[in-house]
Order: structure tokens, then sequence, then C-alpha cells
């Protein structure tokens, strides 16, 4: 079994600066700063913000993310160009539910010189025996993150 969730969420800032953010470890840096008791705490375990990265992500109590109060991932691509961000589930999150592949995927779609769109999806793969936990498979987290980035790069720009 597979499949994909996905959400696009309008931001009024530039592609390149959203992009600036998404694209290595600043985003979790920021994540830290503005919306720890929201989204949970990142930690970078090793690498630098390219491919190979692995970050851990620590939930808030009462998050009822599935799979646990913590979850590992590693940057699997990096694509300047096209900016666009894969990484995939290593430990926790969904994978303790039983999935054999989770890969999140981040892209930031220009619309015009001072806004874009953030694209977030998840891609799940498994055994057909999963097919009670798919509704558990949500990309909101990552949609209440680009709306909380995009806000504060919104309200901040004039200072950036």
């Amino acid at each position: 079994m597979h499949g994909q969730v996905s959400q696009d969420t309008p931001v009024g800032v530039p592609a390149d600066l959203i992009w600036n953010v998404y694209r290595g470890l600043e985003l979790g840096r920021l994540v830290d700063k503005i919306a720890s008791d929201v989204l949970g705490r990142v930690e970078c375990l090793e690498g630098d913000g390219g491919v190979g990265t692995i970050l851990k992500f620590t939930f808030p109590p009462a998050s009822g993310f599935p799979g646990g109060d913590c979850m590992k991932e590693i940057f699997t691509k990096v694509d300047d160009e096209n900016r666009v961000k894969e990484t995939e589930m290593i430990e926790g999150g969904y994978k303790a539910l039983g999935f054999d592949v989770v890969r999140i995927r981040l892209e930031i779609l220009e619309k015009d010189s001072e806004s874009c769109i953030i694209r977030s999806s998840i891609v799940y793969e498994g055994d057909d025996k999963l097919a009670d936990v798919v509704s558990q498979v949500s990309v909101k987290p990552l949609g209440t993150m680009a709306e909380i980035v995009g806000k504060h790069l919104s309200d901040n720009k004039s200072t950036l």
C-alpha cells in the first residue's frame, strides 16, 4: 500500500526568503524560537543542513502525534534550483506505526515577487495491513508550521 497527503499554504513572503529558511537548519532553529510550544523542539544530531543531515523532533506533551513523542528524519534531497527539500523518517513518527517508508517533501512555489506557496507532502509505503492507520497520516503539523513561519517572516520582513 502507498499513498500521499499534501497541503498548499499561501504565504505573503517571497519564495527566495522562505526557501532560505526551509532549505537547511534555519527552519528548525526558527521553529524552536517561535513555535516550540505548538510544534515541539528540533535538534540537529548530525550534519550541516545538507543531504545526510539527521534531525530529532521532540513533540510537545498532548500533541497526540502518532508514533510517540519523538521522531528522527534524514535529509535526502536539497534542490536549490527547484526549491525542494525531501526527508525520510528513520525512527518514530509514522515509522513507529509500521510504515516501511515515510517521506516528507517541502516545495516552495513562487506566486509573484512578494508571495509563494509552501506545498507540504507526506508519501508513505507499507503493508496492506496498515489500512486502519492510514487515516492517522496527516500533513496538518507541516501546514501549521508553514503558517507560523510564513506569518513570522511576513511580520518581520523589514528586519530580515
